[in-house]
């Protein structure tokens, strides 16, 4: 028999659906992703903290979970929800089921939900917190849930602290600095890191960089210290507004070194800039969004996990690269005179398409363009109004 479960919104919209994962009860802010594959990959993707997502592909866990597939050391969704989860997997790579994992690692599921209804009220209404919860915590795997349950369900999603306004760039990212293991030696990269993804590293390597990862926090002075090459700000989750001393280490570095931002690295290097962002409606979020490169008129197919965007109108520094096709948002912007890019979207492509992949072929020309150019030590060329 399966076992009972709600989901209620902070608008005392309820779902009645079934148990999965691991028994218990969540509250998060309610998105969507439109991929077709890749549960693992967005269950372990720091961007995800504080979010219960809702995947439009109505079938999910069919080929299971593996150690290689993680983007992380661990899931960071609030919780997960799908039309239909399979209690068993069918793949060669697989080492455990779906539902071990989010057991394991504690992710409170629901499944038998209309996702479509669920998913049109989003996108029509924007995004809403929302609280999961499971039979068995009332007392009985059949447990029919009350008015009250549901209304005192409602209050705790609406009590829960939204994340617009709120820096979680802390909680994701790591403690201490750390080197990527690599067979290479090349040029040497400090990564930011607000939440980095495994496969943004993974590609980095291959481009033959050395790799150095560093907390979020680490000042400008820091950084520079470590004489690198160049520098990636990373994804990550929450209000790009709030991480302020973000902005003020990434324009203390802005001119001084090759920089490539992805993501919520976009958005940061807009705001160190003068620019401003804004929460968007319901976001992008999914393996299918249409970009358009300005540069070559080409359209990317792209991978995308954001709930904030860069006002376009607020640029002076940077020009725009990329759009998005959809709804004419920004995607990518180049500054003016310094080798400093940054697109929102996710180009390391997991999951996802590969169209992207070039991006990082482009950091390492600009890294190599820059101090083939300038022939000096790292850090000699700074200007002193940067202050560092």
């Amino acid at each position: 028999m399966k076992e009972r479960a709600v989901l209620v919104l902070e608008d005392g919209t309820v779902y009645h659906g079934y148990a999965f994962g691991a028994t218990g009860k969540t509250v998060g802010e309610v998105v969507f992703n439109t991929a077709q594959t890749g549960y693992q990959e967005i269950m372990t993707d720091p961007s995800y903290h504080g979010q219960i997502v809702v995947m439009t592909y109505p079938h999910q866990g069919n080929y299971g979970v593996n150690v290689y597939d993680m983007q992380s050391n661990r899931p960071w969704v609030k919780g997960f929800v799908a039309k239909e989860f399979s209690r068993i997997a069918s793949n060669p790579r697989a080492q455990q089921t779906l539902g071990e994992f989010m057991a394991f690692y504690g992710v409170v599921g629901i499944e038998g939900i209309d996702t479509r209804a669920l998913v049109r009220k989003i996108r029509e209404g924007g995004v809403l917190k929302g609280a999961i919860a499971h039979a068995s915590l009332y007392g009985s795997p059949d447990h029919a849930f009350t008015e009250e349950e549901l209304k005192a369900l409602q209050e705790e999603a609406r009590a829960w602290t939204d994340i617009d306004g709120r820096d979680m760039t802390p909680e994701v990212s790591t403690p201490l600095p750390y080197a990527w293991p690599t067979l290479k030696s090349g040029r040497r990269i400090v990564v930011m890191d607000f939440g980095i993804k495994h496969a943004i590293v993974e590609n980095l390597a291959q481009m033959g960089f050395e790799i150095l990862v560093v907390p979020g926090k680490t000042p400008a002075s820091q950084i520079m210290a470590l004489e690198p090459h160049g520098l990636l700000i990373s994804n990550g989750p929450g209000d790009p507004a709030m991480p302020r001393y973000a902005h003020e280490t990434i324009w203390k570095l802005m001119g001084l070194l090759p920089t490539f931002g992805i993501c919520l690295g976009h958005q940061l290097l807009a705001l160190a800039a003068g620019g401003r962002t804004y929460k968007m409606k319901f976001g992008h979020r999914g393996a299918n969004h249409p970009v358009k490169n300005l540069q070559t008129g080409k359209i990317e197919i792209t991978s995308q996990n954001h709930g904030y965007a860069v006002d376009i109108d607020s640029l002076k520094e940077f020009r725009p690269t990329h759009i998005n096709l959809n709804d004419g948002t920004l995607e990518g912007m180049a500054h003016a005179r310094y080798p400093v890019f940054s697109v929102q979207y996710h180009p390391e492509a997991a999951p996802g398409p590969h169209d992207a992949l070039y991006l990082f072929r482009r950091f390492l020309e600009e890294v190599e363009a820059f101090h083939g150019a300038t022939g000096l030590p790292v850090g000699k060329e700074r200007p002193d109004q940067h202050g560092i």
